[in-house]
C-alpha cells in the first residue's frame, strides 16, 4: 500500500521574498556562496593534496601512489557504503567489519576444500545477507537496539572466524580465477575499484531517486512519523541491515581476491576508517544526512591524509591515531550539521 502523503511544509509558510532591487542574497553569506556548507571536504581535499605535493613531491605526486590509494581504499569504500545503507534508516551496524571477515575466511575455507569458485563467491555474498537478516530480525521483530545487536554479532563472528581458521591464516587453495579479480587492471587501477564504483552508483540511484530511498530516509529521520504515514518501519529497518550485510559479504570476497589469504582478524582494522568516512560524508554534498558522494569523498580524503603523513616519515601508529581523531571530528561535525539543518540523525 502506498503511504499517505504528508505535507512537506506548513501552509502558513510564506515564500522567500527577494530584497529590494530584485537581488536575492544567498543564505550563509560567503560560506554559502562558496558552498562551504556542502563542499568543505573538497576544499580540504585540495588543501591536503597541495600540502603533501609541496612537502613530499617526489613520492606523493607519483602516478603509482594515486593508483595505490585507489586500490587500497576500494574495500574501505565498500564497507562505508554498507554503513550508510543502515544509517539511512537510522540503524547502526557495528558488525559490518566482522561480517566481511567472516565472509573472507568462509570463502577461503571452501576454496581450500575444493569448492567451485563461483559457488564460493555466491556463498560469501549470501552469508553476508544472512547475517544481515539475523541482525534485522533482532532489531525489527524483537525490538533490540541495532547498536547492541550488531555489537553482539560482531563478537560472535570474531569467535567463529577464529574457529574456522583455527587461529592460522588460510593461505592455500585459493582459486586463480578469484585472485584474477584483483589482478585485472585498467589504467593502473584494479577491477575491485571499478566494482566498488558500480556498487556506489547503484546505491546512489536507490537512495536519491527511488521510493525505497525516500522511505529509508523517512524512517531514519523520524520513525514514528513514518509509521503514522503508513510506512512499514520494521520491514524497512530489516532490509537496511540486510543490505549492509550483503555489501559487507561482497567486500569480504573481494578482499580475499586482493590478499590471497584469509586471517581471522582481517576485519577489525576497517571498522574506524569506514565509520569515519560515513560520518564525515554526512557533512558533505547532502549536509545533514548520509549520502554516497559525500562518503566517497570522505574515504579518499582520509586515505590521502594518512598516505601523505606516512610518505613524510610519520610513525607507523599514525594510521590508527589519525582514524580515531577523524572519527571524533566527523561525528561532531555530523551532529552539528544535523542540528543546524533540523534533521535527526541516529544516536
Amino acid at each position: 500500500m502506498e503511504p499517505r502523503t504528508v505535507a512537506s511544509a506548513p501552509a502558513s509558510q510564506a515564500p522567500e521574498q527577494s530584497p529590494p532591487g530584485g537581488r536575492r542574497r544567498r543564505a550563509g553569506g560567503w560560506p554559502g556562496l562558496l558552498g562551504l556548507d556542502r563542499f568543505s571536504g573538497l576544499y580540504v581535499f585540495a588543501l591536503v593534496i597541495l600540502i603533501f605535493a609541496l612537502w613530499v613531491p617526489n613520492t606523493f605526486l607519483r602516478t603509482a601512489n594515486v593508483e595505490l590509494i585507489a586500490n587500497q581504499q576500494a574495500i574501505t569504500a565498500l564497507l562505508a557504503l554498507a554503513v550508510i545503507s543502515a544509517m539511512a534508516a537510522g540503524q547502526f551496524d557495528l558488525s559490518f567489519a566482522a561480517i566481511m571477515g567472516q565472509s573472507t575466511v568462509t570463502v577461503a575455507f571452501l576454496e581450500e576444500h575444493g569448492w567451485n569458485v563461483a559457488v564460493t563467491i555466491v556463498a560469501g555474498i549470501l552469508l553476508g545477507a544472512l547475517l544481515g537478516a539475523v541482525n534485522g530480525f533482532f532489531v525489527a521483530r524483537l525490538g533490540v537496539s541495532s547498536f547492541v545487536t550488531t555489537l553482539a554479532t560482531s563478537s560472535i563472528l570474531a569467535g567463529t572466524s577464529y574457529w574456522v581458521t583455527s587461529g592460522f591464516p588460510i593461505t592455500s587453495g585459493i582459486s586463480p580465477a578469484l585472485l584474477n579479480i584483483s589482478n585485472i587492471q585498467f589504467l593502473g587501477v584494479s577491477l575491485v575499484f571499478y566494482i566498488m564504483i558500480g556498487v556506489a552508483a547503484i546505491l546512489y540511484v536507490i537512495l536519491e531517486y527511488t521510493p525505497a530511498g525516500r522511505y529509508l530516509f523517512a524512517v531514519g529521520g523520524n520513525p514514528e512519523a513514518a509509521r503514522l504515514a503508513g510506512l512499514p518501519v520494521g520491514k524497512i529497518n530489516f532490509y537496511s541491515l540486510v543490505a549492509s550485510g550483503t555489501i559487507s559479504g561482497f567486500a569480504g570476497v573481494l578482499l580475499l581476491s586482493q590478499l590471497g589469504n584469509a586471517s581471522y582478524d582481517v576485519g577489525p582494522p576497517y571498522l574506524l576508517p569506514a565509520f569515519s568516512a560515513a560520518f564525515l560524508g554526512a557533512t558533505q554534498i547532502k549536509a545533514g544526512r548520509v549520502n554516497v558522494l559525500g562518503t566517497l569523498i570522505a574515504v579518499f580524503l582520509l586515505a590521502t591524509g594518512v598516505d601523505g603523513l606516512q610518505l613524510a616519515g610519520a610513525p607507523s601508529y599514525i594510521d590508527t591515531l589519525f582514524g580515531g581523531v577523524a572519527l571524533l571530528v566527523a561525528v561532531t561535525l555530523a551532529v552539528r550539521t544535523s542540528k543546524k539543518r533540523g534533521h535527526s540523525m541516529a544516536s
